[in-house]
């Protein structure tokens, strides 16, 4: 049997021809590299502006006490636990918000009579209305739930309305003068056209029900990264605190990064020029 050394048809792959393709990509996307040093240069002056003025642990932690935090604190647990509620929150959310939307963009009477509570609840402060929550639900994940999802809620809501008010006539016209239902209308051409809106309100609303979940454990809760973060208030553990904080803000672009995946496998129709980004 002929090597597949000596194979002509067998890719050349060489140090050289390696180096030429990274090169390339990064001239192609030069934030790969400009991110990481971004990073780097900033927990770089952090760390020796810290040093230099011999900052207390208690004011501002170094990068270097803070990785020390992440890596001796036990997050799992409280990071799963608030990690839940923000994506029930969510998914209540997203529910209510698609169903209303759709209601309120087909039926302009629904408009007329539910839009006016609508702008009320939304212009109500959350945090206002977050004790309540409490105090009707009890401390468990029930109320950060619910809050985490009334957050979320507008978002979704508004870019359901106005992707499905964004539909091309042309195309509503095609498709009456081929005297389809109003069901099919909503199917094969209000709802792919909205989508793109849609995905992007659904891409705001994930990162508020995180927001929405530390809310609620602020004021009363018995587990969750927003219970940690008080506890540690109290302790005067800055570097934990920023630990913490660190934690959530890298389930936050986890979740962002999933959902732009998820947006772009169900748009891979779309331009992607054309599609709103977060």
């Amino acid at each position: 049997m002929e090597s597949v050394h000596n194979n002509p048809a067998a890719p050349n792959v060489t140090p050289a021809s390696t180096s030429f393709s990274l090169r390339r990509t990064l001239r192609a996307r030069p934030e790969l590299l400009l991110i990481p040093t971004v990073f780097v240069a900033v927990v770089a002056v952090w760390e020796a502006i810290i040093r230099f003025f011999e900052i207390p642990i208690y004011i501002m932690p170094a990068p270097s006490n803070i990785a020390l935090a992440l890596v001796n604190t036990g997050y799992l647990d409280n990071a799963l636990y608030t990690l839940g509620e923000a994506m029930l929150g969510f998914l209540l959310a997203a529910l209510f918000g698609i169903v209303l939307g759709g209601l309120i963009a087909q039926f302009p009477l629904a408009e007329k009579t539910l839009y006016p509570y609508l702008i009320a609840i939304q212009t109500t402060p959350k945090v206002a209305v977050a004790p309540l929550f409490i105090m009707w639900f009890g401390f468990g994940m029930t109320s950060k739930v619910i809050i985490a999802a009334t957050i979320a809620f507008f978002p979704i809501l508004v870019n359901v309305i106005s992707g499905l008010r964004s539909t091309d006539p042309a195309r509503l016209e095609l498709m009456r003068s081929l005297r389809a239902t109003r069901w099919q209308i909503f199917t094969m051409v209000r709802l792919p056209g909205a989508l793109p809106m849609i995905f992007a309100g659904l891409n705001i609303a994930i990162i508020f029900s995180i927001l929405g979940a530390i809310v609620g454990e602020f004021l009363g809760s018995r587990k969750g990264l927003g219970n940690a973060i008080m506890q540690m208030n109290v302790n005067l553990d800055t570097a934990g605190v920023f630990a913490t904080l660190f934690v959530l803000s890298a389930i936050g672009v986890c979740l962002h990064v999933l959902m732009s995946f998820l947006q772009r496998k169900a748009l891979f129709w779309a331009d992607s020029s054309r599609i709103p980004t977060v």
